[in-house]
């Protein structure tokens, strides 16, 4: 891939639109961060990517049934049939964290994977949803409904973590390892991940389902992280920053961090501008460091020259 050469706006005003939506489309906004990325994807690459996605959702069951059946289902299609899964390497590449290219390569991050699996199975009827343990993003299948018991296979209902409650109705969430091509994750394997990132217990705040905007914010943010050790790629930094300052209510820091890349990139008179305005923002709450950042600003002044 290549620098793209200047901002796409009409992109980024459909990306905000998008974003400011009363359901914002995940696939959409992912696709339209993939514009951003690659000059090659346009309206249709990005019409084919959604045929696709509607594609495999044909290729799924008819309603197969409990959550568990589910997260067997999309598995057996996306991850044994098709071989949506991650390898190490995949966090190497900037196509990972790209959806049109995750669908072409069938390999990519976790979070993009766990996409991939959220719409394909939200489009066959699926009760799926994100769930961002820390450092791997999983996927969820559960809704209140009734399990037959010994249905799938195990007593008492399906589900792992279940309450059954009256007249059969059964509350069962399944974890699925989109990365690992969908295999189901036991209360020890999501505790071992949980572990493996942070070195904490599972706690149960981090198993709950996370909204479209959250996971944008998260793939965004792995863009930035991709950057952050490339130096030569702070057109990558930049855009991922303006995107991520385009979603509702974002972080005054995210300001800061485009005032800095700005800076880096020889746009010195732009990035002390934005330096002062967020030293203004600062002072409010913290006046030593909005000095420090004011110095910066004079810093970059300095370099003008």
């Amino acid at each position: 891939m290549h620098p793209r050469p200047a901002p796409a706006t009409r992109w980024r005003r459909a990306f905000a639109a998008e974003a400011r939506a009363e359901r914002p489309d995940l696939a959409r906004l992912c696709l339209l961060i993939g514009a951003e990325a690659d000059p090659a994807l346009d309206d249709p690459g990005m019409a084919a990517a959604r045929r696709t996605l509607d594609r495999l959702a044909a290729l799924l069951p008819a309603g197969p049934g409990c959550p568990r059946a589910w997260a067997a289902a999309v598995a057996e299609l996306l991850g044994a049939r098709c071989g949506f899964r991650g390898r190490p390497g995949d966090y190497q590449r900037l196509e990972s964290s790209l959806l049109h290219q995750v669908l072409r390569r069938g390999r990519g991050l976790p979070i993009l994977l766990s996409v991939v699996w959220i719409e394909v199975a939200r489009r066959a009827g699926a009760p799926v949803y994100g769930v961002a343990l820390p450092g791997h993003f999983v996927v969820g299948f559960g809704t209140r409904g009734v399990c037959a018991q010994g249905a799938c296979g195990a007593y008492g209902g399906c589900g792992t973590g279940g309450v059954q409650g009256a007249r059969g109705a059964y509350e069962e969430r399944v974890l699925a390892d989109p990365f690992g091509g969908g295999r189901v994750l036991s209360r020890t394997d999501t505790q071992l991940l949980v572990a493996g990132a942070t070195g904490a217990p599972l706690d149960a705040a981090m198993l709950r389902p996370v909204g479209v905007l959250d996971i944008v914010r998260r793939v965004l943010n792995n863009i930035r992280v991709w950057a952050a050790t490339r130096p030569e790629r702070s057109d990558v930094a930049l855009w991922a920053v303006e995107l991520s300052l385009l979603l509702p209510a974002p972080a005054d820091r995210l300001r800061y961090d485009r005032a800095q890349l700005l800076v880096q990139r020889g746009d010195f008179r732009t990035g002390a501008a934005e330096l002062d305005t967020y030293a203004e923002a600062l002072a409010a709450t913290d006046e030593a460091a909005a000095d420090g950042v004011r110095r910066q600003a004079r810093a970059a002044r300095a370099r003008m020259n």
